[in-house]
């Protein structure tokens, strides 16, 4: 897929308390060597209140639409031109899916149906969508949008090709048929979509074609196609070409323009839409802070990257010819992540929702409905929160809606359940069930305390953390990746600042954050402690933020915590990232001091009967069986190493770093706008990330590399992390630079030869 400007990072969820110890790092009075578990017996977890949600019920949830099929990297879907209810048993409507590479699957649309038959399949290419002739029926011309070719990793096109359908069983398009209208040259940020106006014409979305920051300024440019939206007639093509530009283009009398262009100034248009009464929709990706739909008209200049959402982003740069104008949405990045626009709702399963555009963010995975009035928006609503990673909608012959997850299934809306007497949501710490008195920060004794090898910088804050499993229930253990987790665990982390720096005494709980399963989805909340320390208070939907006063050796200083909203709890705790940050056989597999006693915690799990080869819900009538056993001694399964532990090799060192604060989403799919792959099990070789040109800002640094061996100053992957502000890593969750983090980085960095 195309390079995504969800700027993402690690927000890990949970709470801390003290599991009888109120501090469960190494104390004095720990044992010189390991015992055989931390804790003797496990007690079933009963207590909890942790039910429900706190906020008003969203009208719709996702469910899966054919839950017999799944999909190899989706983007797009859509629905055969047809007569809709009409259509005969010999010819039922078939659906389309445009898979990542290179595929285009066709399928009835049967929520039994079981198989998909290959549509299209072009080799060495991308493909991002396509579109049906307004007269397919007559011509069978379909329209495909592909970037490539793959071989070539220094220079790929975006190319919009022709090809005939066959009218024969099995109705697939024929490869040897393929015409190409039109190509331009697009190295990332490639836009990828196209549609038919009401006037006939096409269509097609153009990103930047380049960077995040526009580093080769193409987006106030009118002299190229990319960053354009781009407007042709390909059912008169001039001589020698596969289109022509159709008379009343904006700027096709403008000296040196490109007269294709219908507007300009977008900076990663994903998907478009023709609705009902002909405004074309466009989902517009940011990149540091908004996100963006744009209703474009023919001419208009939508700011990028002098602006982004219609904020100032890049002021000084060279402006197009004409005014920039705002947008029609914005989302901060509070809200959304990586934009992805919609479709209009035609169906009849929700009046209510007939004629509004509805969207939705591939980052956070919600969805919204917007109405339009030919003029302004005249209504907002998020209408469901879905944990899926959300890259297209489509639309049936009778006007129903699907969604594509890049994960692979498809998904409808339904209505949700409701409930005539939901439970109350805790706003309280101490209303929760996890804790025997918040005051003393005494934890319930079911609640089973851990640490990690390579901990989240955190901006000096010290992090106590606990596993809260309903009854006996099991985790499912995994060696490799995400551990699973039974319907209503809960995960709890407690944040802790010094007042002074150096003296515990002095040390203040800041916020609680819980993470908590339910519906076999994942939410984030998190809780602010009192002034009084003797509880922590629900933080709304949206987040906050609270400045601290802190003195160190340079004097008084003020320190802004950030409470994460709920959305970007969930941009961080991704699917791709396997929800779960911290609790994984690589960063357990440690000796924990539990309360004096010291053992290894993936062991003391084992005996506790707390892992298993299933996730299971058990209750506390039902004991989990005695004999599951790790698969391997726990020498023998993987672990990171301590980044601050300086006996350990270096290169363990910043590589247990990297994949505890960048790999979340610097991970295949994982939303990370860049290439790179930072995760342990990435060769160094593989991670593209050792003396790469950087796709994104340079920063003004000469011969700037992502790292640059043994410059530390040409390495862009260090100055962002060495700064706040913008271009900062990660992009959230930390004010404060981690020096200790910058550090071990340059030293790295400066061996490396």
């Amino acid at each position: 897929m195309q390079n995504r400007s969800s700027n993402r990072i690690v927000l890990v969820l949970g709470i801390c308390l003290g599991f009888l110890p109120t501090r469960p790092a190494c104390s004095q009075n720990a044992t010189a060597q390991p015992v055989a578990s931390g804790i003797d017996q496990r007690v079933p977890w009963t207590t909890s209140r942790v039910v429900g949600t706190p906020d008003p019920p969203l009208p719709l949830r996702a469910v899966r639409a054919f839950p017999k099929l799944t999909f190899d990297h989706p983007l797009y879907i859509l629905a055969e031109p047809g007569p809709g209810k009409s259509q005969t048993a010999s010819r039922p409507e078939r659906l389309f899916v445009v898979e990542q590479h290179g595929i285009i699957r066709s399928f009835l649309n049967d929520p039994a149906v079981e198989t998909s038959d290959v549509f299209l399949k072009l080799r060495d290419y991308d493909t991002y969508g396509m579109t049906f002739h307004p007269r397919y029926a007559e011509n069978r011309y379909v329209y495909v949008f592909a970037n490539g070719p793959n071989s070539n990793a220094k220079q790929k096109w975006n190319r919009i090709s022709r090809f005939t359908v066959a009218t024969t069983a099995p109705w697939a398009c024929d490869p040897a048929s393929e015409k190409i209208i039109i190509e331009w040259e697009s190295n990332g940020h490639n836009g990828g979509d196209l549609a038919f106006g009401p006037d006939g014409m096409l269509y097609l979305s153009a990103g930047d074609g380049t960077t995040d920051s526009d580093t080769h300024l193409t987006g106030q440019k009118i002299n190229d196609l990319v960053s354009g939206m781009i407007r042709i007639d390909v059912d008169h093509p001039a001589a020698g070409q596969g289109y022509a530009v159709p008379p009343d283009n904006p700027f096709r009398d403008i000296p040196d323009a490109r007269p294709e262009l219908w507007a300009y100034g977008f900076r990663n248009p994903w998907r478009i839409h023709f609705d009902p009464q002909g405004h074309l929709w466009c989902g517009d990706i940011g990149q540091d802070q908004w996100e963006m739909i744009e209703i474009v008209r023919r001419g208009d200049n939508y700011g990028w990257s002098i602006v982004e959402g219609g904020h100032p982003f890049y002021l000084e740069r060279q402006r197009g010819p004409h005014p920039i104008v705002k947008p029609a949405i914005v989302h901060p990045h509070s809200e959304a992540r990586s934009i992805t626009g919609g479709v209009t709702y035609l169906g009849q399963k929700f009046p209510e929702y007939h004629g509004a555009y509805i969207y939705g963010d591939y980052g956070t995975g919600k969805i919204w409905a917007a109405r339009y009035d030919g003029q302004k928006i005249t209504s907002l609503q998020e209408i469901a929160d879905t944990p899926y990673q959300i890259l297209g909608f489509g639309i049936d012959a009778v006007g129903e809606m699907y969604i594509v997850d890049f994960g692979g299934p498809l998904y409808t809306l339904e209505r949700s359940p409701r409930d005539g007497n939901p439970p109350r949501f805790p706003r309280k710490l101490s209303e929760t069930g996890l804790y025997q008195a918040v005051a003393s920060h005494t934890v319930e004794p079911a609640l089973i305390p851990y640490s990690v090898n390579a901990p989240l910088w955190s901006d000096n804050a010290r992090k106590e953390r606990f596993i809260a499993l309903p009854g006996y229930s099991q985790m499912e253990f995994a060696e490799e990746g995400a551990w699973k987790y039974p319907e209503g665990t809960v995960l709890v982390k407690t944040f802790s600042l010094e007042q002074e720096t150096g003296r515990p005494a002095s040390e203040l709980r800041v916020e609680t954050r819980i993470m908590v399963i339910q519906q076999n989805e994942w939410v984030g909340y998190s809780y602010a402690w009192t002034a009084d320390q003797t509880d922590a208070l629900l933080v709304e939907a949206a987040g906050a933020d609270r400045t601290y006063k802190i003195r160190d050796a340079h004097g008084e200083r003020e320190q802004v915590w950030h409470y994460p909203s709920r959305a970007e709890c969930m941009v961080c705790h991704s699917r791709a990232a396997g929800f779960v940050l911290g609790l994984s056989t690589r960063q357990l597999n440690k000796i924990h001091d539990y309360n004096g006693l010291r053992a290894q915690q993936l062991t003391t799990l084992e005996h506790l009967a707390a892992l298993g080869a299933k996730a299971t819900l058990l209750t506390a009538d039902e004991k989990p069986a005695s004999n599951w056993k790790l698969p391997k001694p726990v020498a023998e399964l993987p672990t990171l190493a301590d980044p601050a532990d300086p006996a350990a090799p270096l290169e363990d060192r910043v590589r247990a770093y990297l994949h505890a604060n960048c790999a979340q989403c610097h991970v295949e799919a994982g939303g990370g706008n860049s290439a790179m792959e930072l995760g342990i099990k990435t060769p160094r070789d593989k991670a593209r990330v050792i003396d790469v040109v950087p796709l994104h800002d340079k920063f003004g640094i000469t011969e700037a590399r992502l790292i640059a061996p043994g410059a530390p100053d040409r390495s862009v992957l260090l100055h962002r992390l060495s700064t706040r502000g913008r271009g900062q890593m990660p992009p959230l969750g930390t004010a404060l630079a981690d020096p200790a983090g910058v550090k071990l980085l340059r030293e790295w960095i400066e061996q490396l030869r």
